[in-house]
């Protein structure tokens, strides 16, 4: 379905800080990631898809415009979802998205219309009359997120739309977002620091560090190239089979949750584990594969940058 973001050289200089150096990317159509540190560029590039501010040197396009050239005709085609609250005291939440219709381009009957709609699609509808100023946090973030949707928006850019919100209202807000790029055609740009969020919503993402592009690949792609890791129940010296481990190259983790995690190089790790109780004389319960995280993957990639 091609790319809603195009990059080419992409700079962004501040005095004497590169905030993005020369970067050259595509983020195609459905659901991507955007991860990094902070300080990684993510804000800036934000600002600057969003045609907030201009880029140094380097192009980039949006849905096939120049943000900087075609400002007002990006803007009806693309929603933002900031990370602070952005809501106008006074307004009920009909007023609220209904006037965020209106400045992306809809008439008025048509903005009002179109708010009582997404309302309803984020869970507002007892809610729409209410004074936005007195909404939770949770019917914060669904009311900035029906105020990105009003105008049907081809692509949607969220930063950190789950802050400060509990579990449950997370989940439920992510399954709005990851149901938007599934089932309604709208692209999502998604920048978070909850690496989990990212991976449940995301086919893939880009990762910047320091101003550079680190990688940009599908979830598969940025995992593949992870170290085996498995988790292991062992019966005796758990400081010997990790003496035994570290030997033989591996490395031996204990979870939050207390378990055991062996993280192996190569392709024979279930080997490598046996060999090691075998060599500590302990006795293996359990030895199975451990699904790659984002999180082990981004800790690599970015480590990598580094070096």
């Amino acid at each position: 379905m091609g790319s809603v973001v195009e990059a080419e050289g992409l700079t962004k200089t501040y005095g004497p800080v590169d905030a993005l150096r020369g970067v050259s990317f595509e983020i195609p159509s459905g659901a991507w990631g955007l991860l990094g540190p902070n300080g990684a560029g993510k804000t800036t590039l934000l600002r600057i898809l969003l045609g907030l501010t201009d880029p140094t040197r380097g192009s980039v396009r949006v849905l096939g415009d120049d943000p900087q050239r075609a400002a007002s005709s990006i803007r009806e085609r693309i929603g933002f979802v900031p990370e602070g609250d952005a809501h106008v005291p006074g307004l009920s939440g009909v007023q609220f998205v209904s006037f965020a219709g209106r400045l992306c381009g809809l008439p008025g009957d048509d903005a009002k219309q179109r708010a009582h709609t997404v309302l309803n699609f984020v869970g507002l509808e007892e809610e729409r009359y209410r004074d936005v100023a007195g909404y939770s946090k949770g019917m914060l973030q669904r009311a900035k997120l029906a105020q990105a949707l009003v105008h049907d928006p081809g692509v949607l850019f969220l930063d950190e739309p789950t802050n400060g919100l509990d579990p449950e209202g997370r989940q439920a807000l992510l399954a709005l977002i990851r149901g938007l790029a599934m089932d309604h055609g709208i692209s999502v740009v998604l920048a978070s620091h909850v690496l989990p969020e990212v991976e449940a919503v995301c086919d893939g993402a880009l990762v910047l560090d320091q101003g550079r592009v680190v990688a940009n690949a599908s979830m598969e792609a940025l995992k593949e190239r992870q170290q085996a890791t498995y988790r292991v129940r062992v019966r005796g010296s758990v400081d010997a089979f990790e003496t035994a481990l570290n030997t033989l190259g591996g490395q031996l983790e204990t979870t939050r949750e207390g378990s055991l995690r062996v993280v192996t190089p190569g392709d024979e790790g279930a080997v490598l584990v046996l060999k090691a109780a075998e060599d500590a004389g302990v006795q293996v319960r359990q030895v199975e594969p451990a699904r790659a995280s984002l999180e082990d993957a981004l800790v690599t990639r970015l480590e990598e940058a580094s070096t």
